[in-house]
């Protein structure tokens, strides 16, 4: 159906014409789209000094305004170029701030530098290849030490670079978009909030994961060529890529789920990257004292980090560090996602859909 409203404005008129547009016939039932023009003022230059000029008849000059809502009966566009419209619209921002999100340029230069920071074992290798020095490439050469270190290795990466770039990409994800009221322009197209999460939640783990496994993809390939082994090696350490290819995927998924958790009960950008690294460095800070203090392993199952080393030192057959059993630290980061996946659902079905 369709609402109707017709709007009379009553303005003060000169004495010596008042009374001519008073005296004119009144007719209240004027049909949709026809009225009648008594008087006309002009609209340029000495508009004070104006009379208004009435007409001797009445003229049908068609519709003044006239607003009918109707129903969309064109055809949508598919389910996925709406998904990918927010998708792109958050990860071509970090690239391009043309038509996508804007991210300031201290953020961007932030991600360069973690990046290429990530992707300083490659200069060693090369340097060692180069030199021949076989005390360069122990470190930074191709076994399974150093596949573990170069995604789980605490200093620099997982307490410096993985925290921080999780922390600079989570920052106003979905909190901007509550305290703006942005959520509104989101649910007035044809997007369920489940698409808006998940989505959300793409855009956070592809820039997580475009500089952990391009590094992680690069060192392993490099080490390779620049080592100069044979497919006999190439096989026995395919392996051990895709153990760590599995743990650095873990790692992406807690990160980005512990981040937009904490986007999502916020309205700005600072507590949600500032609570991150607190979270990711406080716990381990608190489980280490502990556990020097009262030789206690099992304190570890609170930090998301020691979590994913234990599992990981699994995986890779690398002797743990921990006492407790592996267990434990499985059923802990399964419980941490959990809950940050409930508390992002939560709070997205509490985003408004409409802005007074």
């Amino acid at each position: 159906g369709w609402v109707y409203r017709r709007y009379v404005i009553m303005t003060e008129l000169p004495s010596e014409i008042s009374s001519d547009i008073i005296s004119s016939e009144q007719d209240s039932e004027n049909s949709l789209g026809v009225t009648r023009m008594e008087a006309a003022f002009g609209s340029g230059d000495g508009d004070e000094n104006a009379f208004a000029a009435v007409s001797q008849g009445q003229a049908e000059v068609g519709t003044i305004f006239n607003r009918v809502y109707r129903p969309w009966r064109g055809t949508l566009g598919p389910r996925w170029t709406r998904n990918y419209a927010i998708y792109r619209h958050h990860v071509y921002g970090m690239i391009t701030s043309k038509g996508h999100r804007y991210y300031h340029p201290f953020i961007r230069l932030a991600v360069l530098f973690i990046l290429i920071s990530s992707m300083s074992t490659l200069g060693f290798l090369i340097l060692g290849s180069l030199i021949g020095e076989p005390e360069i490439m122990r470190p930074f050469g191709l076994n399974r030490n150093n596949i573990y270190a170069k995604i789980l290795g605490f200093f620099p990466r997982n307490a410096l670079w993985w925290p921080l770039l999780t922390a600079l990409v989570i920052g106003g994800m979905i909190s901007e978009d509550r305290a703006h009221g942005t959520s509104a322009i989101y649910f007035s197209r044809p997007i369920n909030r489940l698409d808006y999460a998940v989505m959300k939640y793409l855009s956070v783990a592809s820039i997580l994961g475009g500089v952990i496994l391009l590094t992680y993809v690069s060192y392993y390939s490099l080490a390779i060529v620049v080592e100069g082994h044979g497919w006999a090696y190439l096989f026995d350490s395919f392996p051990l890529f895709v153990s760590g290819l599995g743990i650095s995927i873990l790692l992406i998924i807690t990160y980005s789920s512990i981040g937009m958790a904490l986007s999502a009960i916020s309205k700005g950008k600072f507590f949600p990257a500032v609570g991150f690294l607190s979270i990711i460095l406080g716990t381990k800070l608190v489980a280490f004292l502990i556990d020097s203090l009262f030789d206690r392993s099992i304190v570890y199952i609170l930090s998301p980090y020691d979590n994913l080393a234990h599992i990981g030192q699994l995986v890779m057959g690398i002797n743990p560090g921990y006492d407790h059993p592996v267990a434990f630290s499985a059923v802990s980061l399964l419980a941490m996602n959990i809950i940050s996946l409930y508390v992002i659902s939560v709070r997205v079905n509490s985003l408004e859909v409409t802005r007074e």
